[in-house]
């Protein structure tokens, strides 16, 4: 800007120095100039006479008025050249110009910083603020809480109790595979006399009632006589091996568990007396091996031998479903059982009936009890869903798992259920199928007898 400005004051001075040039040579010629005296003519027009004597004498006039014209000029050119131009301007104006131009230029460029400090607090404020929303998301969805916990700690030992209760359906299986089949070492391997001698004195030992029978079992049962009270103990077993009710249905975990070894527990007596009552009542005789030795064809003993073996089969589909259940409320594994009865003692459930529930170490199916039931039985399930919503989905995700576990439970149980059924519809259409066979055969030796 301020070049421009030198630049169109160094025009102007040129063009009034030319002007001021320009004006001195004219007047300088006006000057130098006289007019030849004018002569007195006199002739009859008196009007042109007095003209031309007016015009002679008005050349002093004129050049005074341009002497003062030059004058006037010339002072107002030295005014504005020496005293506005050079006084003025170059000493006053020029300098102070400058130095508002640095001025506002100064201040521009703070003002422009002071912008720029704004829009770098504004990036920063920004940048904290995400780092603080962020920070406060995190906290929301990664701060774990105490429901969510619960849901692992009472699942602890799930898995091992439930490979622990099919290990015990095993054995359950095989044991009952060796009595049916008399393998030595079994009751029934001399066969179904032997097998009931067994059973009668289990049940003298372990299982009477001196009530039942109008109270007259004192000859079966030589322990019991009117005059003995029996202990909480003794109590406690009578009748148990038939007693489905209060062997096996009311506990949620029953002291059963094979696979420890050892001595054998009163529940373990009890469920395999109560699946001698239940399966295979009447046990098979032994057959002669002679009988059913291989000649070359097919006997009545081989025969017979084959149908015995046909009905264990379908004895075993059904009692399968006895095994699993057994399997799912045998003893489990340690690891769960002091959190299920702090859990239980929440709801209010005394500590004795805990200690039946429960027992030493919780079953599968007390576990499960515990885990789809009971967790949404207490108002804390509910109280703590005014948690962070991502502990909420979590919990759902939670709840949804321990579903698919119950849904492959059912799973297996409708697998037990169609054995069982296709079982009991091949016994229905057994006898059919017989007579068909029978119609076969007689028109068959009829028709080879024409």
């Amino acid at each position: 800007m301020l070049t421009k400005i030198k630049k169109f004051m160094t025009a102007k001075i040129v063009f009034f120095s030319l002007l001021a040039l320009l004006s001195v040579t004219v007047a300088s010629i006006a000057i130098t100039y006289k007019p030849k005296p004018a002569e007195a003519i006199c002739c009859e027009d008196c009007c042109t006479c007095i003209v031309s004597t007016l015009m002679a004498d008005t050349s002093g006039w004129i050049q005074n008025y341009i002497m003062l014209n030059l004058h006037f000029f010339i002072e107002l050119w030295l005014h504005h050249l020496l005293w506005f131009d050079w006084t003025l301007w170059q000493q006053w104006m020029l300098p102070l110009f400058q130095q508002m131009g640095v001025q506002l230029t100064t201040v521009g460029s703070h003002q422009v910083m002071i912008i720029g400090m704004f829009m770098d607090a504004k990036m920063q404020l920004e940048s904290q603020r995400l780092l603080q929303e962020l920070h406060a998301n995190a906290h929301k969805d990664y701060h774990p809480s105490v429901g969510m916990c619960e849901f692992g700690t009472r699942i602890k030992s799930l898995v091992a109790t439930e490979r622990k209760g099919e290990a015990n359906a095993l054995i359950l299986s095989e044991r009952s595979n060796d009595r049916y089949l008399g393998n030595k070492s079994t009751a029934a391997a001399a066969g179904p006399k032997a097998d009931m001698a067994a059973r009668v004195l289990a049940f003298g030992s372990k299982y009477c009632d001196f009530f039942d029978n109008n109270r007259n079992l004192t000859g079966i049962c030589p322990n019991l006589t009117p005059a003995s009270a029996p202990t909480q103990a003794q109590m406690d077993d009578f009748n148990r091996d038939i007693d489905f009710q209060r062997t096996v249905q009311d506990p949620w975990t029953i002291s059963f568990d094979l696979t420890a070894g050892g001595i054998p527990s009163e529940s373990d007596h009890a469920v395999i007396a109560l699946s001698n009552n239940l399966y295979g009542f009447d046990s098979f005789g032994r057959a002669d091996k002679n009988a059913i030795r291989n000649n070359g064809s097919l006997n009545d003993a081989q025969e017979g031998y084959l149908n015995m073996r046909a009905a264990v089969a379908k004895t075993k589909v059904a009692e399968n479903s006895f095994n699993a259940l057994i399997a799912l409320k045998g003893e489990g594994t340690a690891g769960s059982r002091v959190f299920l009865s702090s859990y239980l003692e929440e709801l209010g459930v005394d500590t004795g009936e805990i200690d039946e529930y429960l027992g030493v170490n919780p079953s599968y199916y007390a576990q499960m009890e515990i885990l789809t039931k009971k967790a949404y039985q207490t108002q804390l399930f509910y109280t703590n869903l005014y948690d962070k919503p991502a502990n909420i989905e979590r919990k759902g995700v939670a709840m949804q798992a321990i579903g698919l576990i119950q849904k492959f439970d059912l799973f297996k149980s409708y697998l037990r259920t169609e054995a069982s059924l296709s079982i009991l519809l091949e016994l229905t259409v057994e006898q059919l199928q017989r007579d068909v066979e029978d119609n076969i055969s007689a028109y068959t030796v009829a028709g080879s007898v024409k």
